[in-house]
């Protein structure tokens, strides 16, 4: 959990820093969007490497193909 914190605080400062250094809106909207994205694909696939262990949506391996 700590290298998951580590990360979206370094988001955190990424944006804080774009937002104060960028003076037009529209790049400083779009560069925040794509850390906004970046946030949420670390989120995902720290959720995906927790349930890392075969069973996706209810699959199981006792059941036959």
């Amino acid at each position: 959990m700590n290298r998951l914190f580590l990360a979206l605080g370094a988001y955190v400062v990424l944006a804080v820093l774009s937002w104060t250094t960028i003076s037009d809106q529209k790049i400083r909207l779009v560069t925040l969007a794509i850390l906004a994205m970046f946030a949420v694909k670390t989120l995902l696939h720290r959720k995906d490497a927790m349930h890392a262990d075969g069973e996706r949506h209810g699959e199981s391996d006792s059941e036959p193909m």
